[in-house]
């Protein structure tokens, strides 16, 4: 089975295990799915277009040589993900990774566009964790939730993903307090800049931001999908056994330049 570049994981780390990945079709969710395809999983994959699904099912197996299975499903329709779910056999990793985000000043924030963003991110997690609870309690397993650092801190012009991503980090903490006594580890990785199709496309399409954002980090580089797919694996592995309610920020050490707009 090929590796996944960069991997310090054995290919059958996750060998007979099953992962389902939310908004696995695209951009960091896709790398996610492929990781843990490339190291043994079972993985199934959610989005809303079928044409994403398929292609990525379809660039996963040619990569790694196993099948994922994908599933049409919008994670704010709480009866779409429980219909999914119930499609599998079993379940012992999840990963929340649909989301939605775009600058917007939030004095001129339409009321539909917070809700949509709100939905995905929060509601959406809510929805596929709630989903998933059933499974996972059968024989323990761990949810792996994606936010960012302005959960806890802050960034302009992106105040519903701030916000929504926030509640999911609550969450994520407060689910690894209840959940621990069924044997499930709840974690979140917090990604900084990160160069995919989608978040070049709605963060940062400006050449000069990008390089803006490039001299805030002290390792001067944006982040790369697969650096965070690995992040992932790891929380998902039994090396983090005694690992739970924990935030895992990957952003290069721009945090500790006080981010971008210091």
């Amino acid at each position: 089975m090929p590796r996944f570049p960069g991997t310090p994981f054995r290919d059958d780390l996750f060998e007979g295990q099953v992962a389902l990945v939310t908004g696995g079709a695209t951009g960091m969710g896709r790398s996610i799915a492929h990781a843990f395809a490339a190291h043994g999983a079972d993985v199934h994959i959610l989005s809303r277009n079928e044409e994403h699904l398929a292609d990525a099912a379809a660039s996963i197996e040619k990569e790694t040589g196993r099948k994922v299975a994908w599933h049409r499903c919008d994670v704010r329709e709480p009866d779409q993900v429980e219909a999914a779910f119930a499609k599998l056999p079993r379940l012992d990793h999840l990963v929340n990774s649909a989301a939605g985000n775009f600058v917007v000043p939030f004095e001129t924030m339409s009321r539909n566009a917070w809700s949509t963003v709100v939905n995905i991110v929060l509601n959406g997690t809510f929805n596929a964790t709630r989903a998933a609870f059933p499974l996972l309690s059968r024989q323990g397993g761990t949810v792996t939730n994606m936010v960012a650092t302005y959960a806890w801190g802050a960034a302009p012009y992106v105040s519903h993903s701030g916000a929504a991503k926030a509640g999911v980090l609550n969450l994520t903490r407060s689910l690894a307090v209840e959940w621990a006594q069924f044997g499930i580890r709840l974690n979140a990785v917090a990604p900084g800049p990160v160069k995919s199709e989608g978040a070049t496309k709605n963060l940062f399409a400006d050449p000069a931001l990008q390089q803006k954002i490039e001299d805030s980090v002290p390792l001067r580089r944006f982040g790369t999908p697969e650096e965070m797919a690995l992040a992932v694996l790891y929380l998902a592995s039994p090396a983090a056994s005694y690992v739970t309610g924990d935030c895992l920020t990957i952003d290069g050490g721009q945090w500790l330049s006080n981010g971008l707009f210091s």
